[in-house]
């Protein structure tokens, strides 16, 4: 019995020390900026305690709290920020652009082809595509990922659940299963023996309310983080307030590809959280979304030369081809700088952005009034020759910046707005006290240059490093 005794108090003073040697880290850098509040702080140094952030706040003041043996990493004089966030990708797809001639043969010829090709692939290849892509992702400074679709049945929510687990690495996931359509929305003529059984391999169909509803609980069995519905003139704002309903009663956001003007307002109507893409926007329907607290999601990745580099870079053009994709590029262009101001003029900022500096003096009358809320993602899945899917992704950010978004709004954008948009403004996005430790830096001042962040230098998630190219520590 005595021995036994002896045994029970040595287990629990080991069990003890166990729990008191919390895993802490130092990271200390010369400038953090604050997207919130636009707020620098120079020096910075942030505590960080068992993956999440402690004490943020100059060295002297975080250096007098923190405990002894404290592993410090110096990041000298770099800019440290929220890890990125992308809200919205497709990491298990890799499309490779096909020739013109085999594009023009089919209905929505580029995706056609991808989509074909991708479900065709066992399931398990594409989790280990998605699997690299991850990896490359968070070794650009993405951090947080909301992947919308296109991952086969369950294939983002097992590459979500294995990194989570710390099987593999990648980023945060905020998983979305199959993407909800109607019927020809991205494919059409198939072969009619095989057409349900290929499709239901990537999506879930839309023929009714009823039908809605039960398309979410079929993405809820697979324990999805979000619903993604994409939206064109077949779909109905029952059918769609029916998949709202059912994704909100279960405590999911529910958002809504919606390019033309008609989509939109069936997005609006049926109460979507937020809406991708939103091209054809207008004045009256940038109002409503204000008034209805959506998000709008930017994603420009055909801003600029984008495709036509990588036109260039995997198949032969014709110079006919080439002269239409320049002035592709330049349509384009022109779409997303009206798009950028149209919807910075609606009016979105954080309450805070009122003690900004002069960044802002020429937008304050403008937008200080409630507004749209934007965030931004990528539409990434395309495989860019010559970078790795974190590099193509990254590169689409300063986009926005090009489109006349000022700079923090861009970085506001893929941290703080993004977060809210995601609902995980208490866990992401900021550096603050709380919140997971998922911490970027990059050598200069992304303000001034918001190219600094395609050359992320340090990354940082869950308080674990990975990658590290600055100073010693």
């Amino acid at each position: 019995m005595k021995r036994t005794r002896i045994l029970f108090l040595l287990a629990a003073l080991s069990f003890g020390a166990g729990q008191l040697a919390a895993q802490t880290t130092l990271v200390r850098a010369g400038r953090l900026l604050d997207p919130r509040t636009g707020n620098v702080l120079s020096p910075a140094a942030v505590w960080i305690e068992d993956g999440k952030i402690k004490e943020v706040g100059s060295p002297s003041q975080v250096q007098a709290h923190v405990p002894s043996g404290t592993k410090t990493i110096d990041l000298g004089s770099a800019t440290l920020l929220p890890g990125l966030i992308t809200g919205h990708a497709h990491l298990l797809l890799d499309v490779v652009l096909p020739t013109e001639a085999e594009r023009a043969r089919h209905y929505n010829g580029t995706m056609l082809l991808a989509e074909l090709l991708a479900i065709g692939e066992s399931p398990s290849k594409r989790v280990l595509l998605g699997a690299q892509n991850a990896r490359e992702v968070l070794e650009s400074g993405i951090t947080t990922v909301r992947n919308l679709g296109h991952s086969s049945i369950d294939g983002d929510t097992e590459l979500r659940d294995a990194i989570n687990a710390g099987r593999i690495p990648g980023p945060r996931i905020l998983a979305a299963g199959r993407k909800l359509i109607t019927r020809g929305s991205y494919v059409q003529n198939l072969n009619p023996v095989l057409a349900d059984a290929i499709l239901n391999q990537e999506f879930l169909f839309i023929d009714g309310a009823d039908q809605a509803r039960q398309a979410v609980r079929q993405n809820e069995f697979h324990n999805v983080d979000v619903i993604k519905v994409t939206a064109d003139e077949n779909l109905t704002v029952p059918e769609l307030a029916a998949a709202v309903e059912e994704a909100h009663r279960n405590h999911l956001k529910i958002t809504v590809h919606a390019v033309d003007t008609h989509s939109i307002q069936t997005a609006i109507n049926a109460g979507a959280d937020s809406i991708e893409h939103g091209n054809e926007i207008t004045e009256e329907q940038l109002k409503q979304m204000r008034d209805k607290g959506m998000f709008f999601d930017f994603t420009p990745t055909s801003y600029g030369p984008f495709f036509t580099k990588m036109f260039e870079a995997t198949i032969a053009e014709s110079l006919r081809m080439r002269a239409k994709r320049l002035g592709a590029d330049e349509r384009n262009r022109q779409r997303y700088d009206d798009l950028a101001q149209q919807v910075l003029k609606s009016g979105f900022v954080d309450p805070s952005d009122a003690t900004n500096d002069q960044l802002y003096n020429s937008l304050v009358q403008r937008v200080l009034k409630s507004g749209v809320k934007f965030a931004a993602g990528t539409d990434m899945c395309w495989h860019y020759p010559g970078k790795t899917c974190g590099q193509a992704t990254v590169s689409r950010f300063s986009t926005l910046h090009e489109a006349g978004m000022p700079s923090l709004d861009v970085i506001r954008a893929i941290t703080t707005n993004a977060a809210e948009m995601l609902g995980w403004q208490d866990r992401v996005g900021a550096i603050e006290p709380g919140r997971f430790a998922d911490l970027v830096a990059v050598s200069g001042d992304p303000i001034t240059d918001i190219t600094e962040l395609e050359r992320i230098r340090f990354v940082m998630k869950d308080g674990q490093v990975v990658r590290n190219d600055l100073a010693a520590h």
